[in-house]
């Protein structure tokens, strides 16, 4: 392919949320022409299927830069940039907009369904020339099956439409199927449009992040109308110090208010905490399921009425397979991302921001970006997937020393309690928030950078070495 039929062609863009409108957005500023294939029948599917959910981090950190410059050229109004939105409002009152602005929407394929990506007259072992021929990106809608010719792929697909099962092998329980119809994964509307189902009845949340925690506080709202509800938390891992986080030190109030509030409700016995737990059957009975588990190493057998399944997400690799794509085999993130987002090493919920040094993929011109780049890990940050996504343009741009010029700063988090030793603790980068204008995460690290250190690496993911990688504190949205 020559660079002038290359340039010629518009870059693909799988996924019209967050992320994959911001991707959009940085071409368009960058003179390329985007076309965006989203599954849903509108963009922020996604989002809309956790409406109800209010973020922890303000409008602020949830506006890309690019798709703000366009947006202010429009009638636009913006948000407060210190109010916390939900699922509906970033796609009401940003997706929407962004979506409809005319560099962007005659590109907008709705209810556009992925299924293969492929080099043009290449298959996957195929080596000629193949940097020089164009993607081929294969999808479905209403009306049959197309083929798009792109000279790049930013596959922004999210991993929403693959929850985690409730096995902690990683697979389901037996039973789990069966009982699909009484099962919810993600964050279900239980106080609001499924209120009926869960309210007056036992309900078992079964995770070990924030997700759990906003399940398990919309039920308490429950109990205050119908005292008979009941409520069961599941930790596969014994403690909950983790999850309940920094209390009134995360600087993102909205999160360490769920701490605090979880908190009190297990001192008020509103919470009835199993940990550590994992479930081994689910009996469907009469009236509910009957759940067989192991509870603190001895076997329990319960009923219930409900299960919310709040255990993270997994990417969906299937449509990449004639695609040269290399992934750290645990955490299924790009090798020189997965250190430095791996939860076994990390005792912060973030990661220093990263681009397309740390994305890249063995196929030129195809990236993974947003919370799919991340893979299994549970940290990404709406924030840090725009800060990608800037990277990965100014690359296809040509623009290699913008590309590698990776920098953010984000709100201390105060969730830093992992495993560090009390003497370590002192030396891991986690305070306050970065001065004004710091190149920084966290107070620690700006002044190491003041004084002409590389500090924990924040405005340079390149700087991080693997050990030190959970050394390094954000935010986590």
């Amino acid at each position: 392919m020559n660079a002038a039929f290359g340039n010629g062609l518009p870059v693909a863009v799988i996924g019209a949320g967050p992320v994959g409108l911001a991707a959009a957005a940085h071409l368009v500023e960058r003179g390329i022409r985007p076309v965006i294939l989203e599954r849903g029948a509108s963009v922020g599917a996604t989002l809309h299927e956790w409406s109800h959910v209010r973020v922890f981090s303000p409008w602020r950190y949830n506006i890309d830069a690019a798709a703000r410059r366009l947006l202010e050229h429009s009638d636009w109004q913006a948000p407060d940039d210190d109010l916390l939105p939900t699922g509906g409002d970033i796609v009401r009152d940003y997706l929407q907009p962004l979506a409809g602005l005319p560099h962007i929407a005659p590109n907008l394929r709705l209810g556009a369904t992925v299924d293969a990506i492929t080099r043009l007259g290449r298959a996957k072992l195929a080596d000629e020339h193949r940097a020089e021929a164009p993607f081929i990106v294969r999808y479905r809608d209403e009306r049959g099956e197309h083929r798009l010719t792109a000279r790049a792929v930013i596959d922004a697909s999210g991993t929403w439409t693959r929850p985690n099962p409730i096995g902690v092998d990683g697979l389901s329980v037996p039973g789990e199927t069966e009982a699909a119809d009484r099962i919810a994964y993600g964050i279900p509307d239980v106080a609001g449009a499924e209120r009926a189902a869960y309210a007056g009845k036992r309900t078992l949340v079964i995770g070990g992040g924030h997700s759990a925690i906003n399940v398990a506080l919309a039920l308490m709202e429950l109990q205050e109308s119908d005292p008979t509800t009941e409520i069961f938390w599941a930790l596969r891992r014994d403690g909950v110090e983790r999850l309940l986080g920094g209390g009134l030190n995360d600087q993102l109030p909205e999160r360490g208010a769920l701490g605090l509030a979880a908190s009190q409700a297990m001192r008020d016995g509103r919470l009835k905490m199993l940990a550590p737990f994992s479930v081994s059957r689910i009996d469907r009975t009469r009236d509910g399921l009957a759940v067989e588990a192991m509870h603190g190493g001895q076997p329990t057998r319960f009923d219930v009425d409900r299960i919310v399944v709040a255990t993270g997400f997994r990417p969906d690799l299937s449509f990449l397979g004639e695609l040269r794509i290399a992934l750290d085999p645990a955490v299924e993130a790009p090798p020189a991302l997965a250190p430095l987002i791996d939860p076994n090493l990390h005792s912060c919920g973030t990661v220093p921001p990263h681009g397309i040094s740390e994305l890249a993929h063995p196929e030129p011109g195809f990236t993974i970006v947003g919370s799919k780049s991340y893979g299994r890990a549970p940290t990404f940050l709406m924030a840090t997937g725009y800060e990608q996504v800037r990277s990965v343009v100014a690359d296809i741009a040509g623009d290699h020393a913008a590309a590698r010029d990776v920098r953010l700063v984000l709100p201390e988090t105060g969730v830093c309690n992992a495993d560090l030793k009390p003497e370590d603790a002192a030396s891991a980068c986690c305070g306050g928030p970065a001065p004004a204008g710091a190149d920084a995460c966290c107070v620690k690290d700006a002044d190491a950078k003041a004084a002409g250190e590389a500090g924990c690496g924040c405005g340079s993911a390149s700087k991080v070495e693997p050990a030190k990688a959970s050394a390094c504190c954000g935010a986590a949205a």
